[in-house]
């Protein structure tokens, strides 16, 4: 196997390289998981991922390992308690949307079973693998990502659109954007 990585991955970052060799594109299944995921992407709108991915440890433990029902069950002074832990990012609005997004996904596990069936059955249960040469001409959004930014939407989630929603695809393996020279593309 190759040892080449995406060009995206800063190498100077053992944290970026981490992430890109052993998470992301690949197909996560588990509704906690999934939860965070989704949840950490809506964190990065304005900010560079690894900005947020360095704060992860922080997010897990302020959202209670991000239990879905905890979260959703979260009071003012739960986002009191966040915004001065000095462990995520300091903004009232996107510490908001994890909790209203966290009741939306609540309803979404009720009607659907779960984040799994949800997600997945929008590509089919398989990943969809793009032919990508290199990672700046990589699709930013597509039909797909477009319908769930809609539908997510709809049911009032917060701080998602096209762009986030896509990254979150690529991220949980939905769509598998690897460059196809990078050692992590699967076909």
């Amino acid at each position: 196997m190759s040892l080449l990585r995406c060009g995206w991955v800063k190498l100077s970052d053992p944290v970026y390289v981490a992430y890109h060799d052993e998470e992301w594109g690949r197909p996560l299944h588990d509704d906690r998981a999934l939860f965070e995921l989704f949840s950490l992407e809506t964190q990065s709108a304005g900010l560079s991922w690894l900005t947020v991915l360095k704060k992860r440890e922080g997010y897990r433990e302020v959202f209670d390992g991000f239990d879905l029902a905890k979260v959703a069950a979260y009071t003012p002074k739960d986002i009191d308690r966040i915004l001065s832990s000095g462990l995520v990012i300091k903004s009232r609005p996107k510490i908001e949307a994890i909790i209203a997004n966290a009741k939306g996904f609540v309803d979404i596990v009720r009607e659907y079973g779960s984040l799994d069936a949800y997600f997945w059955g929008k590509v089919g249960g398989q990943p969809i693998i793009n032919d990508i040469s290199d990672y700046k001409t990589a699709p930013c959004h597509s039909d797909i990502s477009d319908m769930i930014t809609k539908e997510l939407k709809s049911r009032g989630f917060k701080f998602i659109g096209t762009t986030t929603i896509y990254a979150f695809m690529q991220a949980c393996g939905m769509v598998n954007d690897h460059e196809n020279s990078c050692r992590c593309k699967i076909s």
